[in-house]
């Protein structure tokens, strides 16, 4: 096992319109705790590190038991803290000071989901009674990114908002914040129209990225940088590729186990559940032929950038198609647009500053938003 999401709670404060994890009220218990802890390192090898994040509902709501199953894994035999990575996933309504000093102290990298100002971040992002989140988000990530040495954004955009992507970059920029995810609502309904703006919109993105270079002012943003990475590696490597099932797994609050977090959702009685921890997986329930990277579009087979895109990823698949291993029209168009910006972008600041992009061929791009080049 390598990448492993606690599910701690299905409570949350928001009500977003395109969350994919039901709310029900119901947290993890610190028996389910020890038992998922004992299984991640009976289960991971000794010389890789292993990324173990706490995922909700709002997992701050649960503050106290976060830092109970933290004190749980650094105290656990088998831990070594060069080599386990622990990280928290929030929605930005929750944030205290003392949440920052424990987090500093044991190392707990720190993310917060903002789609963007106010005007598109309010869009989907909302409380139950119908009022927007903005407000208390951006005080919380103004907040964090003064206490924290490092805050992370992930943003998610959907055919009504993705027009407005490079505003949401400026305004995280100019929050101070440069280390930024974005990622699509797959489980949208995209239209031709939608597909034929991406290549547009994503190209004022990457026009921005450029920017910020060029002022020595670098930023990370997922959806250059991490197609940069895999330009220059010649395609997506083999310890790349969807690994849900396998090396890549879940936990309910129950326990259950899922091919991936963003499966959860479903319940126990999907089937993306694959076990519990109480009785062991139940390997003939994991039904992910894409983690053999057998996809079933002729045309993906056939493409000639097809080792460049992301077709393998079964989650984002499953939310568009309804199967693994079948390609979305809006995932294709979304991944072609962005491998073309991304060539571009990166052959431009080659020829313009000399830029070398070695972090992006180590496979780790985000370092280069630490530096003032």
């Amino acid at each position: 096992m390598k990448k492993i999401t606690l599910c701690i709670t299905h409570n949350c404060n928001l009500a977003c319109k395109y969350c994919y994890i039901g709310k029900r009220n119901v947290r993890m218990s610190k028996t389910v705790a020890e038992n998922i802890i004992d299984f991640i390192f009976e289960n991971s090898l000794l010389d890789e590190e292993i990324d173990i994040g706490f995922f909700g509902g709002e997992p701050l709501l649960e503050f106290e038991l976060i830092k109970t199953i933290t004190n749980m894994i650094e105290n656990h035999a088998a831990y070594d803290q060069k080599r386990v990575k622990l990280s928290v996933v929030t929605n930005g309504t929750i944030f205290t000071y003392e949440m920052a000093d424990f987090l500093k102290l044991h190392r707990i990298s720190f993310c917060i989901s903002c789609d963007g100002p106010p005007e598109v971040h309010d869009v989907f992002r909302r409380y139950a009674n119908g009022a927007g989140s903005s407000v208390i988000v951006e005080k919380n990530l103004k907040k964090a990114k003064a206490v924290l040495p490092i805050v992370l954004v992930n943003a998610v955009y959907h055919p009504q908002t993705f027009q407005y992507l490079p505003d949401v970059i400026e305004y995280f920029s100019s929050l101070g914040l440069r280390d930024l995810y974005l990622n699509p609502d797959f489980s949208a309904s995209w239209s031709k129209k939608d597909l034929e703006m991406l290549l547009e919109v994503y190209g004022r993105v990457g026009e921005l990225y450029k920017d910020y270079y060029i002022q020595r002012n670098p930023h990370f943003i997922s959806l250059i940088d991490s197609k940069i990475a895999v330009i220059l590696r010649g395609g997506y490597q083999p310890f790349e590729l969807c690994q849900m099932g396998k090396r890549e797994m879940a936990f309910s609050p129950e326990g259950n186990i899922y091919l991936c977090e963003r499966l959860i959702g479903y319940g126990i009685d999907s089937e993306h559940c694959v076990g519990n921890i109480n009785d062991g997986i139940k390997g003939e329930r994991i039904p992910c032929n894409n983690t053999n990277n057998q996809c079933l579009n002729d045309e993906c087979l056939l493409c000639s950038i097809n080792n460049y895109c992301m077709n393998w990823c079964g989650c984002s698949n499953y939310f568009s198609t309804g199967h693994y291993n079948r390609v979305s029209p809006f995932l294709c168009a979304s991944e072609k647009a962005a491998i073309q910006v991304s060539f571009r972008i990166f052959q431009e600041l080659e020829e313009k500053i000399g830029l070398v992009f070695m972090e992006h061929l180590a496979g780790a791009p985000i370092i280069n938003s630490r530096l003032i080049i």
